[in-house]
Parts: C-alpha cells; sequence; structure tokens
C-alpha cells in the first residue's frame, strides 16, 4: 500500500504535545513528513527537553498513523528538541565530571540514602568512576554507610589552591556535612549557612575525573535542592519511594519540582523501595505491607520511566548499619536488584544525554549499549 503524505498530516492533526493549546500540524512540531510506499518518516520539533513528553510525542504519532492511515505502515521518527533561549536555574560545570545524578524523594524514611549508597557502590562495580555529594546537611547518612565516620578529608594543594580531598570508601568518593561535625551534634542552621557549606564541598573539592556523582538531597523540596540546581549542571534526578500512598503524595510533589519550567532538570525515572517483604524461610511468598507497585503506578501515571523495586530484606539494613553497602554482597538477591536498577539508570542518561541537550555534563562514550559495562 502506498502511503498518502495528506492522510499522515490529517492523522496527525488529532494529536496535540502536553502543555500546547495547538494540534502538532499547526504547532509546527511537524517540521516534514516523506513517504516511500509504505513507509513514512516524520521529522518532529519540540521546544521541551522533557523526556516523558518526547516519548509520549512519539508515541501518539506512531498510534495515530497505524490507526488512522494504515496498521502496515512502517514508521520512523526523527525528533530534535530545540529550546527556546530563556534563564533557567542552571550551574556551572565542575571539571571532570561527566554526569551529576540527584537522588531524591518527597518524604524522609523512605531509604533513599541507603538506595544512593547502593547505586554508587554498584556504579563502581560495574568500572565507573563514582562520587557522593551528601547533600542531606542536617541528617548526612554517607559516613557510616560507608564505614568512615571517624575519617576527615585532608587538605591538598591543586593550581595553587587549597581544596579538599574526599574521603575514599569501597572505591568511591564521598564528601559530607559529617565529616565535619561531631556524630551527636545538630547541624542547626539556617538555609543561606548550608547553601554555603555544600557550595564549599561542591567546588573547593579535588573531586579528580568521575563518571557520576551522586547527589544524596534531603527530603522534600526547599532550600538546599534550589541551590543544588542553582550551583551544578544536573543530568537527571532519580525519585526514590515506597508504595505506601502518603509517601507517594510527596514524591509526586518532587517529580513537579524538578519538572516545573523554572528548574527543568529531567526525571530519569522512579524506583520503588520497601517494596514487598518475603521470609527467609518462605522465598516463594510476598507481603506487601507498605502496599503493592504504587511507585509503578505513579511512574505510569507520570510517564517517567519505572527504574525497579527493593524489596525489605534485613540484610539490606544491617549492611547499612555497618557500613558496607548491601549491593556489595557477592551472588545475593540484593547484589542482582541494585545491578539491574544500575543498568536502568544508566540507560537513561545514556537516553538523556543522546535525545535531549545538555546541561554541560559530558556524555557517556564508554559503553557498549546498555549492558552498563565500561570498557578500556
Amino acid at each position: 500500500m502506498k502511503l498518502d503524505r495528506k492522510d499522515i498530516l490529517k492523522a496527525l492533526e488529532t494529536i496535540t504535545i502536553a502543555g500546547e493549546g495547538k494540534n502538532m500540524v499547526e504547532s509546527g512540531a511537524i517540521a516534514n513528513v516523506i513517504t516511500f510506499g509504505d513507509e513514512v518518516v516524520v521529522d518532529l520539533v519540540l521546544h521541551t527537553p522533557a523526556m516523558h513528553i518526547k516519548k509520549r510525542a512519539e508515541e501518539d504519532i506512531k498510534k495515530a498513523i497505524l490507526e488512522l492511515v494504515s496498521a502496515a505502515a512502517k514508521i520512523k521518527i526523527n525528533s530534535k528538541v530545540e529550546v527556546p533561549d530563556k534563564p533557567e536555574i542552571k550551574g556551572k560545570q565542575i571539571p571532570g565530571i561527566k554526569n551529576i545524578i540527584g537522588v531524591a524523594s518527597g518524604k524522609g524514611g523512605v531509604g533513599k540514602s541507603t538506595v544512593t549508597a547502593n547505586l554508587a557502590v554498584s556504579l563502581a562495580k560495574m568500572g565507573f568512576s563514582v562520587g557522593i555529594l551528601d547533600a542531606d546537611i542536617y541528617g548526612p547518612s554517607m559516613p557510616i554507610m560507608f564505614d568512615v565516620e571517624s575519617e576527615k578529608p585532608i587538605s591538598v594543594t591543586v593550581d595553587g589552591k587549597s581544596k579538599m580531598k574526599p574521603v575514599e570508601s569501597y572505591e568511591v568518593k564521598i564528601l559530607s556535612i559529617g565529616f565535619f561535625t561531631a556524630p551527636s551534634q545538630a547541624v542547626i542552621w539556617r538555609g543561606p549557612m548550608a547553601s554555603k557549606a555544600l557550595n564549599q564541598m561542591i567546588f573547593d573539592a579535588d573531586w579528580g575525573e568521575l563518571d557520576f556523582m551522586l547527589v544524596d538531597l534531603p527530603p522534600g523540596t526547599g532550600d538546599i535542592h534550589l541551590s543544588i540546581v542553582q550551583s551544578l549542571p544536573i543530568t537527571g534526578v532519580v525519585i526514590v519511594s515506597t508504595p505506601q500512598a502518603v509517601a507517594l503524595a510527596d514524591a509526586k510533589k518532587g517529580v513537579s519540582m524538578f519538572m516545573s519550567e523554572a528548574i527543568n532538570v529531567p526525571v530519569l525515572g522512579i524506583i520503588e523501595n520497601m517494596a514487598y517483604f518475603t521470609p527467609e524461610e518462605l522465598p516463594e511468598n510476598k507481603y506487601y505491607i507498605f502496599g503493592k507497585e504504587g511507585a509503578r503506578n505513579l511512574a505510569d501515571d507520570l510517564e517517567v520511566p519505572f527504574l525497579g523495586e527493593v524489596p525489605i530484606v534485613q540484610s539490606i539494613r544491617e549492611a547499612g548499619d555497618y557500613g558496607r553497602p548491601a549491593a556489595m554482597q557477592a551472588g545475593s538477591i540484593i547484589e542482582t536488584v541494585f545491578e539491574e536498577i544500575t543498568r536502568n539508570v544508566v540507560r537513561e542518561v545514556i537516553n538523556r544525554n543522546e535525545s535531549l541537550p545538555a546541561t554541560e555534563a559530558v556524555k557517556i562514550t564508554t559503553m557498549a549499549g546498555c549492558s552498563a559495562v565500561k570498557k578500556n
């Protein structure tokens, strides 16, 4: 069957892009349509870097052509993002750091720091150079989770300037306000002072070459989050939530903040922590203590990727308390779980860097497909 360009355009007039009132053809999002027999090539131009909008637009185009024109049509979509020049909250690049990933949650106590620590060691095991910036100023957890509570960053001279050298544990470089306060000391700071301390850990540190910097953000949507996106060119953010309705409500607010027009940081996806409990003596049983698939359903509703689920396992808590992240337990279920989630995160970073305008972060070029294995 030979496809007619006019029929294709008519079908595309039934689609609108999220946030725009006009249909795709009228708004200029469809830059060109070319047909070759049963093949059609659609040139799509978007004006927002949000990954979920791009994905939804491409899916809608394919669906409209297959349903309204020909179910046998072979469709190719060339997508391009053209973001209009406007002042954005974007920070300056740190030399040597390729990708900066924020790990956030709307609600406290959902295991965000635990997930951050295990993502970091999983990335390191895959061969990447990794750092963690513990931006949870009022409740720093990384010194405990990496068994470096008693460590202190040392001062080094770089290009004639004095810099902090991050503490290193399990091949992960770490900076945390916890290194500069006593374990029992509360950090009672107003927003500006906390932001200043963060900036010192970011720019007055000798991070060296990193493939990934993970930023463990505090719960909620406040001063620290704004300071981070103002200071750093965040590649993307990962949201952590439990399946519980109360946690999901706050996770949704977190996604909304990063996707807002002012901040405009790509959301790489959602991780569901404490997804279910399986007793050791009943390995086939799953008990959904906090609800079932709540974060997965939220990801579907918000049209962002679902990166995976982490079960409730006693060894995860024990490993965090003992300062040896659970993902380092070779041959365990938890190692497999975090390897899969980490691969999904890396895949989304690759997709983000290939399809969206760079935020000053350098693209990953050292991986084969989505295997998340660094080649030498």
